[in-house]
């Protein structure tokens, strides 16, 4: 079974937390959730066991029930708390792929692609940069793919992106599924 990540990667503040982080966060525990998705936080200053992240961030928000889907994926294993990457991503998480509206032509993977290979069985780390310029330079150069969300080149702001890329790979999924009668890719 594929494991598809969405991963905050934080570009704002690596030694303090803001309150953009945790409304991030609490908008992110919902849709990934609601869509079979792993969410990761990248470089956040939280120490702790990610079932203790997800109990201190859900007693701060309103969001998804009070935080209830949040501590749905910690108790699940599916929230995962990560350092900024030295040597690339934990292997365990797929391919790391870079969310852009700028997909460079030699490492662009579409939504499509990317939902066919998963239900194949591979797993993708859907990096999502959480700051006023997106994801690093460095991390464009690190992540084997780059992926437009849209087709389209169309810039989202970040929880709105933070949504439609989880609702549009199970959407491809399920339609790939369904086009197959269920069998596999």
């Amino acid at each position: 079974m594929a494991m598809l990540t969405i991963a905050l990667y934080n570009t704002y503040d690596p030694k303090r937390l803001h309150e953009a982080h945790l409304r991030a966060i609490a908008r992110a525990g919902p849709i990934a959730y609601a869509y079979g998705f792993h969410l990761a936080l990248v470089g956040f200053p939280f120490e702790g066991r990610p079932i203790d992240v997800a109990e201190e961030i859900s007693g701060h928000t309103t969001i998804g029930e009070g935080g209830r889907y949040l501590m749905e994926l910690a108790e699940g294993n599916r929230f995962h708390l990560l350092n900024f990457p030295r040597r690339g991503f934990p292997p365990q998480f797929g391919t790391p792929v870079a969310t852009t509206r700028k997909p460079s032509d030699e490492k662009e993977l579409t939504p499509i692609e990317l939902a066919e290979r998963a239900l194949r069985g591979e797993s993708f780390l859907l990096l999502v940069g959480l700051g006023r310029h997106g994801l690093p330079k460095e991390i464009f150069k690190t992540a084997r793919y780059h992926m437009d969300i849209t087709g389209k080149r169309v810039s989202l702001e970040t929880c709105t992106a933070i949504g439609a890329i989880p609702a549009r790979i199970s959407t491809l999924m399920e339609a790939l599924r369904w086009r197959t009668g269920g069998k596999r890719i």
